[in-house]
Parts: C-alpha cells; sequence; structure tokens
C-alpha cells in the first residue's frame, strides 16, 4: 500500500554491465544507512538529492560485504515516484543484484508488486494515467517508429488532446446547465445553432484521434501481412529477401512451403508479423490441400495482404478469383521475376481485375522493388487526422498524437457515441437535463483515458502488466 517502503530490480534478470535495485518510500533514506557504506564517509544527510556515492552494499545483519556500487540519491518530491528513492547500481550478475535486493528486503521493506513505483507515479501526480502506460509501449515498442509514438505519449501529447475537448465539453455543460438554472432569463449566447456547432467541434476531434488509432494499433502491435499467390511465383524468395537471411525453402518444385511460415519483420519502420503461406492451387495432395485451407483463413484474418504474381506468366483463374477476394482489404499485388526478359502478364486483364489498387514491378532473387514496397506499406499505415493516407514520409509523423491502446480506444468509442446522442438530442430539440446526461458521460469516458475518472480494478489491471520493477 501507499505510504510503505518498497523494492524491487529494476533492470532485466541476466548478466549485464549494471543491475539496479530500486527503493521508493519513507524510509528509503533509513535504507541508505543501514546497507550502504560510503567510500569517504559522508552520511547520507549531508547529500544533495539527484547525486551518485560510491561504496559497498553490506548485508544488515552481520555487515559483509555483497558487491561494490553507486548509490543514487533521490530526494522527493521531485523523482519518479514523487516519494524519497534511492537506487544501487551493482554489477549486473543475477547473484550481486539477488543478493542486494535480499539486503534491502532484511533492512525492513517489502518486495514491490508489478507496476508499483509507476502506480505511486501516478497517484502522486507525476504522471497521468496515459503517460504511466506509455512506459509499457516504450518498453514494448517493436520499432524506432513505435517508440516515437510512445514518447509523445510519455510526454503528455495525447494528454493535453484529452484534457482540451474535455475543457469543451464542460463549456457545453455549462450553457446547458444555464439554460436549466435560468429557464425564463433570455440568454442570446446560448442558441441551439452555438450548442449544434460546438457539440459538432467535439465530434469531430474525437473522431479525428480515432482515425489515427489503426497507425497506432500497427505500431504497438504489428500488422498481420500475408504474403500469398500460386505456387513458385517467389513468396518464399519474398520473405528470404525480407528477412535477409535463408528462412524459407526456394526451389523451383511448386507446393514446397506447405505450412504458414511465420517471422516478425520491420519495413519501413513499420512492425510487420509477417506469414509466408502454402501456395493456393488445385491439388490432389491431403497435407498441401490443407496448407491452402489455411492459406485462405490467414488472407481473411490478415490486416494486409502481399499478393505475389509471377511476371513471366499469365493470370490464371486462381488469381482471379483471390484478387476479387482483395478489393475491400489492404493489399499490395507484387508483380515477381520482373527482370526476366520473357513477360506474359497482362496489365491491362490484371488492371480489369484489381481496379486501383497498388501493383509493384519488383525482384525478390534481385531484391529490387523492396525500398518501393516499404514506402507503400509506410503509406497504407500512416493517415493524417482526416484518415487519408499520408503523402510526405518523415520521422516526425510518429510523434503525432497517436492512439495505441486498445482501452483509449474503446474510451473514445464510447465518449463519441454519448456525444452523437446528444447531437441527435439537440436536433429534437429535448430538454437541457437530458443532454447534460451523455455529456457528462463522455465527460467521464475520456477522464477514463488519463485516469481522471477511473477505478481501481481498471488501475489494478493496468499496473498489474508491468513488471516489477517499473
Amino acid at each position: 500500500m501507499v505510504g510503505d517502503t518498497i523494492a524491487a530490480v529494476a533492470t532485466a534478470i541476466g548478466e549485464g554491465g549494471i543491475g539496479i535495485v530500486r527503493v521508493s518510500g519513507p524510509d528509503a533514506k533509513e535504507v541508505i544507512q543501514k546497507v550502504f557504506l560510503p567510500r569517504y564517509g559522508s552520511s547520507v544527510d549531508s547529500w544533495t538529492s539527484h547525486t551518485l556515492h560510491l561504496g559497498h552494499v553490506v548485508h544488515p545483519d552481520d555487515g559483509h560485504v555483497i558487491d561494490e556500487v553507486l548509490c543514487a540519491w533521490m530526494a522527493g518530491p521531485h523523482s519518479f515516484t514523487t516519494e524519497d528513492v534511492v537506487e544501487f547500481h551493482c554489477h549486473g550478475g543475477s547473484v550481486p543484484v539477488r543478493e542486494t535486493l535480499n539486503a534491502v528486503l532484511r533492512a525492513g521493506v517489502r518486495l514491490a508488486e508489478p507496476g508499483e513505483f509507476a502506480r505511486r507515479a501516478f497517484l502522486g501526480g507525476r504522471l497521468d494515467l496515459a503517460q504511466a502506460e506509455a512506459i509499457i509501449g516504450i518498453i514494448r515498442s517493436k520499432t524506432r517508429d513505435g517508440l516515437g509514438a510512445a514518447v509523445s505519449q510519455l510526454e503528455g501529447q495525447l494528454s493535453r488532446r484529452i484534457s482540451k475537448v474535455r475543457n469543451e465539453i464542460l463549456a457545453v455543460l455549462a450553457h446547458l446547465e444555464a439554460l436549466i438554472d435560468f429557464p425564463e432569463e433570455d440568454l442570446p449566447d446560448i442558441t441551439p445553432e452555438r450548442l449544434s456547432k460546438d457539440v459538432q467541434a467535439i465530434f469531430m476531434e474525437i473522431q479525428r484521434l480515432l482515425n489515427r488509432s489503426q497507425t497506432g494499433r500497427v505500431l504497438q502491435e504489428g500488422w498481420r501481412t500475408v504474403i500469398a499467390g500460386r505456387p513458385n511465383v517467389g513468396k518464399s524468395s519474398l520473405l528470404n529477401a525480407l528477412l535477409d537471411e535463408q528462412r524459407a525453402i526456394v526451389t523451383d518444385i511448386p507446393g514446397t512451403t506447405r505450412d504458414a511460415i511465420e517471422e516478425f519483420i520491420e519495413i519501413g519502420g513499420i512492425p510487420l508479423r509477417l506469414v509466408d503461406t502454402a501456395g493456393i492451387r488445385e491439388t490432389e495432395d491431403l497435407v498441401e490441400k490443407i496448407g491452402v485451407e489455411k492459406t485462405r483463413e490467414y488472407m481473411e484474418k490478415a490486416d494486409l495482404v502481399l499478393y505475389v504474381l509471377d511476371g513471366s506468366d499469365e493470370l490464371s483463374n486462381d488469381d482471379e478469383e483471390l484478387l476479387r477476394s482483395l478489393q475491400e482489404r489492404p493489399s499490395v499485388v507484387l508483380v515477381n521475376k520482373s527482370d526476366l526478359a520473357i513477360r506474359r502478364l497482362d496489365e491491362q486483364q490484371l488492371r480489369a481485375v484489381i481496379g486501383d489498387k497498388l501493383i509493384i514491378y519488383m525482384s525478390a532473387k534481385e531484391g529490387w522493388g523492396l525500398e518501393e514496397l516499404a514506402v507503400q506499406i509506410r503509406r497504407l499505415v500512416y493517415k493524417d487526422e482526416a484518415g487519408n493516407s499520408l503523402s510526405i514520409m518523415d520521422p516526425t509523423e510518429s510523434r503525432l498524437d497517436l492512439i495505441t491502446q486498445a482501452r483509449h480506444r474503446e474510451a473514445l468509442e464510447r465518449a463519441q457515441s454519448h456525444i452523437r446522442s446528444v447531437q441527435s438530442g439537440l436536433e429534437m430539440a429535448l430538454s437541457p437535463d437530458f443532454l447534460t446526461i451523455d455529456l457528462k458521460a463522455a465527460w467521464e469516458a475520456l477522464g477514463e483515458i488519463i485516469g481522471e475518472t477511473v477505478g481501481e480494478d481498471i488501475l489494478d489491471k493496468i499496473f498489474s502488466s508491468f513488471c516489477i520493477g517499473k
């Protein structure tokens, strides 16, 4: 519980340069006095906050030396948790770190629960809930763009947007409550037209955030991407070219890949959960037939399909059937083997089937066309706040306000639903009393994102997903 002193290992377990044992709470200074002997004999009471001190960690029972360490002292409230904090920077082996933690626990503190340091930072006002969740986003980021989005959230960009919308809702609520409190008064500034305009602005601001939630989800979770096509068109060669290693078997024998091969890869800063599937064709081979059915299932569940064609071969009936099935989902048509002198694929016939779907001519074997693929995947992922693909690709895009958490997305959708009800109520000229109910519900839903209106059960769920030392 908040008010006692906690400790935990703050670094990954195993061998490394350093390992850190973190302590937070009112007895942090007492822990230093019990387990740390400074090299130069200075008293902890004379230490300046946010300083490092060389010395030894000793066991509080018998005084035997455990390790030579650096002791970091950070006095509250100017620390991560807003409490007194001490960190022991040990040599990075599992034994010295473990023994240092045991010494600290023996000094009278308890082992921290998962996420308890971050929870104390939240409860102390150091971070709001969205910023606290960004810490997990930083730790789990898979690409530079994902890291940038999480850092942006930690810096409070999303929180400021949410707070701005909540203030706009409060302004509309104030107008409605004025109508309720002074029904006989003439309030020329509070007209139905003015209220409708203000509510529409709130609705659109929420929509702009939701429009970029898909990008945020992709950066945090990765895009489920399926490489599909007929046998022997170069799907496995494409996978190997993207991975830059011989992961899949490449032969001239159709049907070589019978099971789906899954890999995580970064392309153009976008994390892809890449699946190379069995080639799709009519077959009597039972094992291959099962692989083909699996391929169709993967395609139905995919976020993105990379459909590979053989540029030296004609478009088949199987190709046409599958390409038509991709009309309603993000997909890119890759014409492989385009380096060969013989090209039998009819582009007009292909266009008649796929419409304005993107076509990239490439050679998986020679490696050209891959840069264009990276650019186009990035364009598919990145949307502006109107939901349109961004035409300019630069590193700062990832620092725009992105919704990376499913919890945030769900809260925004609930808030928008309540705002939509307010709009309907204004159109039907409902009493202001009814309108305030949905406005307050929208305000509370948005407050859940930053932790202003959230219960202990939600906090428990969020912080339990953190590491023990965070």
